[in-house]
Parts: structure tokens; sequence; C-alpha cells
């Protein structure tokens, strides 16, 4: 009966609508909560993957400007004599287009109040009799003053300026001296735009990077020379570096945590967009030369699509009208919410795939330019016909009047036959590491046991008062260029003669085994050795290892043997030998099918 118990049908319906409509908001509230929390966590991990981008552009970028910095350093003490002319020649490479943000690279010389006649006089005669020394006010007996300068765009030349006006600069140049790296300064304000409006006036930063004599024909070979140092405009330089990668989905600044004044802004991005307050900004630090950047990246309203952003709202609205379809757009909602993601994810895993891409073609650039850069300054002048006057001429002088010269004069020109020789040696090797690469190879079969055997009498002059000890040991046919792989020998048999400690007698031997089909040649020696350290680095081209500087050599034989090893389809390396020394080895195709009475034709 109606209203019996209490109860009444009106009242049932009430309380099923209310139940009803208690669930719908229920699970709209809980539809609405979990899609607010799914767009911040997708806010966060799309502010945290910006961040993580941000900061692997940035460190690249920074490792690629000091990359270079250290190449042109290692070009400029390549030279003997360093005059303006070779400067601008070597830092020609350095533009707006490869090194954006970068004002210019200038060199900078150290000098006492008393030596700044003298310093001046010598650089004036290397190329600018207008160089005049400008030197600091502060009251200071060391002056640091720039002598040659390469700017990439207009506006007032610092040469003769004194850095010591700079305490930045000249805190990053004594760091990067007692380290023998580069080193990044604090933020300061460029010599180069003291003059500019203080509206155009950035914070900037120099890159400074120790140049050390290694020129085989210089009389100072391993001294300390000076810094190259490269100035940085902050704002520039991060626009340029990540523009393109963050756009306008976040806005960036890049503090200086280890200044002295506490963190300093080094440079700020900050785009046209709207900043957010969510997700909170991210904090990371990016390691630079000698020196330690905090990176803050803040979050725009163009982080994540607009209309992927506050489903929380349209939740509630659908919810409002009709609760049975909220199960069916959430789950519409989240599958398309985690295909962007997926894409995101796909997009971002291509990205850092394109930017590993193209650091390694960008370190392939640099080393080749390097190579380019310091053969072109030392035979782009064609200096092999002069020098074969230079060495004929004084061949003839050695012959015809030598005896009519007394011993002072006949020992200097023996000097000059010396010095003549050791070019042509250089400039020969030059050409044969800038050819070894894309020379033809014409192959055939090489008997190298005959070939080692040719060297070794080559090298035995039967004169000596304690010869050698070359031991040759069976070696195998194989397939290559006899020409290039006799190079290959005689090298490494030169190199294990040649690098004998004092009082030593000489020993090599010479063998061979085989794995895979390539024949593996070593050569081992009782010479001075090769720390571990620096095994990986000998094949480098101009590289010597420690304890090699009182021996003659260009630093390039180890160079030819590695490129012409790779022509081959080889591998080089070297280990230490057991018995004291080096084991160098390399490999070559092994001709299993030839017998070994065949010897492969002469080149």
């Amino acid at each position: 009966m109606p209203g019996a118990g209490g109860w009444a049908p009106g009242r049932w319906s009430v309380r099923v609508l209310a139940l009803v409509i208690a669930l719908g908001v229920l699970g709209t509230v809980l539809a609405a909560v979990a899609l607010r929390r799914a767009d911040d966590d997708r806010a966060r991990r799309a502010l945290g993957q910006q961040t993580m981008i941000v900061s692997q552009v940035v460190s690249a970028e920074v490792r690629r400007y000091s990359t270079s910095l250290t190449d042109l350093a290692a070009a400029v003490g390549a030279q003997a004599n360093l005059e303006a002319a070779e400067y601008t020649a070597i830092a020609a490479s350095v533009d707006r287009q490869r090194l954006p943000g970068a004002s210019g690279v200038a060199f900078v010389v150290a000098a006492t109040t008393d030596e700044m006649p003298a310093v001046q006089k010598s650089w004036r005669d290397r190329g600018d009799p207008q160089l005049t020394f400008t030197p600091s006010s502060a009251p200071t007996d060391e002056h640091f003053f720039v002598v040659l300068y390469r700017g990439v765009e207009g506006g007032p030349s610092p040469l003769g300026l004194d850095v010591a006006d700079k305490p930045e600069a000249v805190e990053a140049m004594q760091r990067a001296k007692a380290s023998h790296r580069v080193a990044t300064s604090s933020t300061y304000r460029l010599l180069t735009d003291s003059e500019l409006p203080v509206e155009r006036q950035q914070l900037s930063f120099v890159l400074a990077a120790p140049v050390y004599s290694t020129s085989p024909s210089a009389s100072d070979t391993g001294q300390f020379r000076g810094w190259l140092m490269m100035g940085l405009r902050g704002g520039d330089f991060l626009k340029q570096a990540i523009g393109v990668v963050a756009r306008d989905t976040v806005a960036v600044t890049l503090y200086d945590t280890a200044s002295t004044a506490g963190p300093t802004p080094v440079a700020s991005w900050v785009p046209d967009a709207r900043l957010q307050p969510e997700p909170p900004p991210r904090d990371i630090t990016v390691s630079v030369p000698q020196r330690t950047w905090r990176l803050v990246v803040e979050p725009t309203h163009k982080l994540l699509p607009v209309g992927d952003m506050h489903l929380d709202v349209a939740a509630w609205i659908i919810g409002a009208v009709l609760t049975g379809l909220l199960a069916a757009l959430t789950g519409t909602v989240i599958t398309a919410r985690n295909r962007a993601l997926r894409k995101v994810d796909d997009a971002t895993a291509a990205l850092r795939d394109d930017i590993v891409r193209r650091e390694a073609v960008e370190q392939q650039l640099r080393q080749r330019e390097a190579e380019l850069v310091g053969f072109a300054g030392i035979v782009a002048h064609d200096l092999r016909s002069p020098l074969a006057r230079i060495t004929g001429y004084a061949d003839f002088l050695r012959e015809e009047a030598a005896p009519r010269l007394d011993p002072l004069h006949r020992d200097f020109l023996e000097r000059l036959y010396g010095g003549a020789q050791r070019m042509q040696t250089l400039i020969d090797d030059l050409l044969d590491y800038a050819t070894a690469e894309n020379r033809t190879l014409h192959t055939s079969r090489v008997d190298l046991r005959a070939m080692a055997d040719d060297i070794t009498r080559e090298r035995l002059t039967g004169t000596e008062a304690h010869p050698p000890t070359i031991v040759i040991e069976d070696l195998p046919t194989v397939d290559g260029d006899p020409t290039l792989l006799c190079q290959v020998l005689d090298n490494l048999i030169g190199n294990a003669l040649k690098y004998t400690a004092p009082g030593e007698e000489p020993y090599v031997r010479v063998s061979c085994r085989t794995t895979d089909g390539m024949a593996r040649i070593e050569v081992a020696d009782h010479g001075i050795g090769i720390p571990a350290d620096q095994r990986d680095t000998v094949f480098t081209a101009f590289a010597r290892a420690p304890g090699s500087a009182g021996y003659p050599g260009t630093g390039l034989g180890l160079a030819i043997v590695h490129r012409i090893v790779e022509r081959h389809g080889g591998e080089v390396g070297v280990d230490a030998n057991p018995g004291g020394g080096s084991l160098f080895w390399f490999t070559v195709p092994h001709a299993a099918a030839l017998t070994p009475s065949v010897t492969a034709p002469s080149s």
C-alpha cells in the first residue's frame, strides 16, 4: 500500500534519481580529477623532455665551440713564427654561420710593464706596424695584450687593449693555462662591446684556450705562447642554440653558479608565448669547460596543444548533460592522449638521433677542416719549389765551397742543409698524409716477407759500430697496394729503430698471426714505449707521445699508417710489448689461396 512503512514510490524515484545524479556527479568528478592529473603529468613530462633536449643542445653547442677553439689553438701553435697573415688564414673559419654568437677570436700574450716595448715591437714586426699597447689603468705589473684579432662582425678592434681590465677573462686564462684545457669565464661585458649603446650590450663570456708551440722546426717546441680567446654574446648564443628546438614552448635562462657574486644570469631565451605557472620550472645543471651553469626552463601555454588542455572542464560539461557518455568520452580522450604521447616520444627520439648524427658529422667535418687548415698553412704557398732550390744550392756549397770556409761558416752551412732536409721530410709527410685517404689503390698480391727483407737491407747500411737487430719471421702473402703497404712497414720498422733509448741497441721483431681471413702483422721493439693513456692518440695527426720530444719526427708517420690500413679494410693499434717497449700491429686481407712460393709483382 502506498505509504506503508513510511515508504512511497515518489520518494523512491527521488532517491533513485538522487543516486543516479550522485553517481553521475561522482563519476564526473573522478573523471575530471583523473584528466586534470593526466594533463599535469603530461605537461610535466613534456617539460622534462624539453628540458633534457635543451640541456643536451646547450652542452653540445658549448662542446662544439670549445672543440673549434682547441683546433684553432693547435693550428696556431703549429706555426714556427706566427704572423698576422698566417693568423688571419687560420681564423678564417670563424664566422657567424658556423659559430653564432661569437664576436671574434683574439690571440693574447702576457707581458710585464718592463717587457711591453720589446713585446710590442716583436708583434709589430709580424705584420701590424700600427699595433699600440694600451695598458690597464689598474695598479698591476702583469698585462695581457691582444696582439692578433679576427672579428666576426664589424665594430671596434680590441688590438692592443689590455685584458687585465677584465678580471673575469684573466681568471679564465689562468685556469686554462694551469689545466692545459679550454676554460669558460664568468659573465661580463666584452671589450668589443664597450662602445655600443647600453641597450645593445649583452651579458657575455669568453672561452680561453692555452697555445703551446708544436712546430717541429721551432726552437721552443712545447713552450707556452699565449691564449686564444673567443668572445660569445650570451643572448645571441642561446637564441641560435635552442631557438629551433625549443621554439615557443618554453622560456630558458642560464645562470653561472660558480660566480663569486652568487648565481649570475648568463643569457635568456623568452618567446612571445605566455608563461604558465604550472608545471613548476625545471632546474638542471649543465657542465661547460671548467665551469658549471644552471639551466632554468619555464613552460608557456604552448607547451601542449590547446585542444588537449583543460579536458576536465569538458568532462564537467559532458557529465552534466549526459552522465552515461562520460565513460566512453573518457576512454576516447585517454586513447587519443596516449597516441599523442607516443607521437611526442617518437618525435623526441628522432630528434635525439638527429642531434647525435649531426654531432658525429660535425666532428668529422671539424677533424677534416683542422687537417686541411694545418696542411694549407704550411704547403699553400708552394714550398716545394723554393725548398728544392735551397737544398740544391746548399748541397752544391757543401761539395764545392766547404774546403774554403772556416769551421764556423761550415757549421752554419751544415745547419742550413739539415734544416732544409727536415723541412723536406715534413712536406713529404704532409703530402703523404693528405693523399693517403683518396689515393687510388693498385691492389695485387704482396709478399710481405720479401718486402720486409728489402726494407731491412735499406735500413742496415753496414757501417754501424753496433748494428741493430732486426728479426723477420715468416710473413704471409696478402692482398693490397704494394707501395702503400711498403710505406706502412717502413714507417713501423723505422719508428722501432728510432725510438730506442740512448745507449741501448735497437731490437725489432716482425711476426704474423692469422685470424678470420685477416693477417695480423706485429712489429715489436724494446724502445722507450708508449704510456697506456696515450695509445689511443698516437695515430692522430701531429700527435706525439710524452718522451718523444728529443727524437726527430713530424708526428705524421703513424697517422699515415692509420689511413693506409683503413683504406685496406684493416685495423691498426699498439700494445705494450711483454719484453719492454711497444708492439704495433695492423691487419690486412690474407691471400689464403696463393701458394707461399709466388711473389707479388713489384710496384
